[in-house]
């Protein structure tokens, strides 16, 4: 897989991928990617302020830059459909890492960005990745736009929806509109904690945005319709540290036809340093954004199928106990669903059947 690298005052990249926080050394010199590397403990670093419970969202500002915070991330997962019958899964992530120095230049603001942009397709998984300085990079809270480049999502007009998402690399390539979702503040009014010691973010989604639009694939180019999810999420540092990863889900009901009957389910369980999953939070979300919180009492995960990849095992397929919901199985669709970039990280299109019957995207760190 070829691996796209913007130049720019950057070295040796330490990254995190949604919760995952990696630092960097760098100087004045060309931005190149370090090699493949996953480290339990750069998922445990902090850097930054901690998010405050009780700090109440304002918009459009939050929709932009939060500096005090060392991670942030505008992330959005698709399951789209063409006009001939063929389904598609579209990864886009903007990352920020806050990163303090003396360095004084008008191309560095004390932050790194770099984007990830996937595309998945019957079996075939394929994923790209950028990196920039201050300038190259662009978030602006309104009118909305996060960019790195001609990678880039952002408001049409003045309101924050509908959005405008595009990127492209060689062969493949997206042009979608995602409108239509009413926003989701997951645990106390977006306050989301992520473990027993108290780590937590900031964290809201517009779970059911209706997207329309082109992409190619392999060359191929298919007009499209389906959902997206978008994720916002800032904070510090998100795992203590005797925890490696986490398995995080998000799903939409495929049982309502129509956009404003839809229901959505948002999971992540913690793995600690035995592979058991140590703390469980999620969201159920009905079709006008009213949210029922779920904490780990609520939630039973367990691996009930794997998958080897390059002599790793990596979860396929999950059994999921709620208190109120009969069992559900979520169950991967492209087997190996693996970001190889400069960390790997899985990310990748799902199906749930069972208590909740619907299809969305699962995240996996810490293999």
């Amino acid at each position: 897989m070829k691996r796209q690298v913007l130049v720019g005052v950057l070295l040796t990249p330490f990254v995190f991928v949604r919760f995952t926080l990696v630092l960097l050394i760098f100087a004045l010199s060309a931005c190149q990617p370090a090699e493949q590397e996953t480290t339990s403990s750069k998922l445990q670093v902090a850097i930054g302020k901690p998010v405050i419970q009780g700090t109440a969202l304002i918009f459009p500002a939050d929709h932009g830059i939060h500096a005090e915070q060392g991670i942030e991330w505008w992330y959005v997962t698709a399951n789209l459909q063409s006009d001939t019958g063929e389904t598609f899964g579209v990864q886009w992530t903007l990352f920020r890492t806050l990163m303090p120095g003396n360095l004084e230049s008008k191309w560095w603001d004390n932050n790194l960005y770099f984007a990830h942009f996937a595309m998945q397709h019957q079996q075939d998984h394929v994923a790209f990745e950028r990196f920039s300085r201050a300038r190259q990079a662009k978030v602006i809270s309104s009118p909305f736009n996060a960019s790195i480049d001609d990678w880039q999502l952002g408001s049409i007009n003045n309101e924050f929806l509908p959005l405008n998402l595009t990127a492209a690399h060689e062969k493949y390539e997206i042009a979608l509109t995602l409108s239509d979702s009413p926003i989701v503040l997951h645990g106390d009014k977006g306050y989301s904690q992520k473990t027993q010691s108290g780590h937590a973010s900031y964290y809201f989604s517009y779970p059911f945005l209706k997207v329309k639009g082109r992409l190619t694939f392999a060359g191929n180019t298919y007009n499209v319709t389906g959902n997206a999810w978008y994720d916002r999420e800032w904070s510090a540092s998100l795992l203590d540290k005797n925890q490696l990863g986490w398995d995080w889900f998000s799903i939409v009901d495929t049982q309502s036809a129509a956009q404003s009957e839809k229901q959505g389910l948002m999971l992540f369980c913690i793995r600690g340093n035995n592979n058991n999953y140590e703390y469980c939070s999620g969201t159920e979300i009905a079709p006008n954004g009213v949210t029922t919180p779920l904490f780990t009492e609520d939630i039973k995960l367990s691996v009930i199928e794997t998958v080897t990849l390059n002599n790793n095992d990596y979860p396929s397929k999950w059994q999921v106990e709620l208190t109120n919901r009969p069992t559900i199985i979520i169950e991967s669709i492209t087997k190996d669903s693996r970001n190889q970039l400069t960390i790997p990280y899985w990310e990748g299109r799902v199906k749930a059947t069972g208590g909740f019957n619907g299809i969305g995207y699962a995240e996996i760190t810490g293999h």
